[in-house]
């Protein structure tokens, strides 16, 4: 049973090593890192491992995760605090400011392992999809509510899934005669909804309507479009900003917010002045990816894509 084992066994933290090296400027003097998406706490083991003059604050909106990190963390908890809300609070958490901020976007090791939590179009289970299961719609709730065009938007939109309004007009149909409350049955739906020939090729053909379903349920691409400025904005001279993406949607907020802060905002031929200089630099180069030893190790990772830049030492938001 997944429960019987501990939040390190359970969890390996992604491109763990290269987040380490970009972020330990920052916290080498005894700096705070708020890991905006504490999960299990992988990421934050590391840091307060790896430099003991490091403090760090953990966010989730699970509480799950919370406890689970919270204990993995136990020998450092004079250095580490959890708080449970969504990342677009960290202005609150962050208070006057802090040297660092990890966010690890998506769905996490433990939401993918929990059978009973919806998450995975692999093993059938009640199909909730919440990342906080106290409060919000489930998944189920969300298609019995949903109008078809909705549906429609959210598998396009989300999923950028080709074949939307073939699977919204099968769920529409089997919804008018009973509600549809199991992952199984939507995987299901979704691969009679799909021509056989599409069927043949980029693995389970429910991949993309679950990711889809599980964005809308949990409001991801709205929290992080708050989140992301605010992080920066918390973020004092000198503090690193390290995220890692999982899919297009994400990545592209995420490039373009870090685009838009280390790039003049001048206009072409006019003097740039202080306002109009950029208030970060960018730590990599477009976005940097697992290789195949890590990918090997965490298959995990085979979609991740990794950005960082850091404040400019003077410069304002």
């Amino acid at each position: 049973m997944n429960g019987a084992r501990t939040a390190a066994e359970r969890h390996v933290p992604v491109l763990a090593a290269r987040c380490l090296d970009l972020l330990r400027p920052a916290l080498a003097d005894g700096g705070t890192l708020v890991d905006a998406t504490l999960g299990m706490g992988g990421h934050s083991e590391l840091v307060l491992r790896e430099i003991p003059a490091a403090r760090v604050i953990g966010i989730d909106r699970d509480a799950e995760a919370i406890a689970l990190a919270s204990a993995r963390l136990a020998s450092h908890r004079e250095r580490f605090r959890a708080v449970r809300t969504t990342y677009d609070r960290i202005a609150e958490v962050a208070g006057q400011g802090v040297e660092a901020v990890l966010m690890d976007l998506g769905v996490s090791s433990l939401q993918l392992d929990e059978t009973d939590r919806g998450f995975s179009y692999g093993q059938d289970a009640p199909l909730d999809m919440r990342m906080d299961p106290s409060s919000g719609e489930s998944a189920a709730d969300l298609l019995a509510r949903a109008p078809e065009s909705e549906l429609r938007t959210i598998l396009h939109r989300f999923g950028e899934e080709r074949f939307a309004a073939r699977i919204t007009r099968e769920i529409v149909r089997v919804r008018a005669d009973h509600r549809i409350e199991r992952s199984g049955e939507l995987v299901d739906i979704v691969r009679r909804s799909i021509p056989a020939a599409a069927r043949r090729h980029g693995g389970n053909p429910a991949k993309r309507t679950f990711q889809a379903l599980r964005i809308a349920v949990n409001r991801e691409l709205e929290i992080l479009a708050d989140a992301l400025p605010a992080a920066l904005d918390a973020l004092l001279p000198g503090g690193r900003i390290v995220i890692l993406s999982y899919h297009s949607l994400e990545d592209r907020i995420v490039k373009q917010e870090l685009h838009r802060r280390s790039t003049s905002s001048a206009p072409p031929g006019l003097p740039e002045l202080d306002e109009h200089r950029p208030t970060f630099r960018l730590l990599t180069r477009g976005a940097e990816l697992a290789d195949e030893t890590e990918i090997a190790a965490n298959p995990r990772s085979s979609s991740v894509r990794l950005r960082a830049a850091e404040r400019i030492p003077g410069g304002t938001p």
